[in-house]
C-alpha cells in the first residue's frame, strides 16, 4: 500500500495508478520553449498582434484577387476559435483556377517574408487550405464551397471590409 499526497491516508496501489493517469490526462497549461510558463498577453500585443494578422488577411485577399478568385471573404474569428484570428475563404471557377490562387497567395507572402505553415489540397484543386498561423485560408472550386458552407459555421463573426483599391486588383 501507498499513502496520498500528504502521506496520512493509506491506499492500494490500483488507486495511485487511477490518479497517476487522472493527473496525466487534466489539461496542462501551455508552457513555453523553456518549460516555464508563458506570460499573459497584454492587450497591447493582443491588439498588434490581432492587427498583423488583419494585414495578412488582406494582403491574402490581394492577393487572390490577382488571380481573380471570386467570392473573397475575410471572417473575423478571434474569441469565437483559438486556432486562428481570420478565416480566408474564396473560390476558382476551374481546378487550375484553385491551383493557381493558392501558388499565388503562398508566393505572394513569401516575397514579404510570410511563409505558409501547411498547405493542403495541392494538386487536386477541389479544396485547398492554407494555414498562415492566425490566419486561415480556403479555396474552394466553385461547387465544392457551396455544398460545405463554410460561411455559415460563423455567421455571427465581423467581416472584414476589402479596400475597394485591393477589390479592384491594386494600384498598378
Amino acid at each position: 500500500m501507498t499513502t496520498d499526497k500528504n502521506g496520512s491516508q493509506p491506499k492500494t496501489k490500483a488507486r495511485a495508478k487511477k490518479e497517476e493517469k487522472e493527473l496525466k490526462a487534466a489539461p496542462r497549461k501551455r508552457s513555453g520553449a523553456s518549460g516555464t510558463p508563458k506570460k499573459s498577453k497584454t492587450s497591447s500585443s493582443i491588439t498588434s498582434a490581432g492587427e498583423a494578422a488583419r494585414s495578412t488577411a488582406l494582403e491574402i485577399a490581394e492577393a487572390a484577387l490577382d488571380k481573380k478568385a471570386l467570392k473573397v471573404e475575410i471572417i473575423d474569428v478571434r474569441g469565437k476559435v483559438d486556432y486562428c484570428d481570420f478565416v480566408v475563404v474564396m473560390s476558382g471557377r476551374s481546378e487550375r483556377q484553385v491551383n493557381a490562387i493558392a501558388q499565388g497567395i503562398e508566393g505572394k507572402l513569401r516575397e514579404g517574408g510570410t511563409r505558409c505553415i501547411a498547405l493542403e489540397g495541392l494538386p487536386g484543386g477541389i479544396w485547398v487550405l492554407m494555414d498562415f498561423g492566425d490566419v486561415v485560408v480556403h479555396i474552394f472550386h466553385e461547387e465544392t464551397r457551396g455544398y460545405y458552407d463554410l460561411e455559415s459555421l460563423w455567421l455571427d463573426a465581423a467581416r472584414v471590409n476589402i479596400e475597394p483599391s485591393v477589390a479592384m486588383g491594386g494600384s498598378r
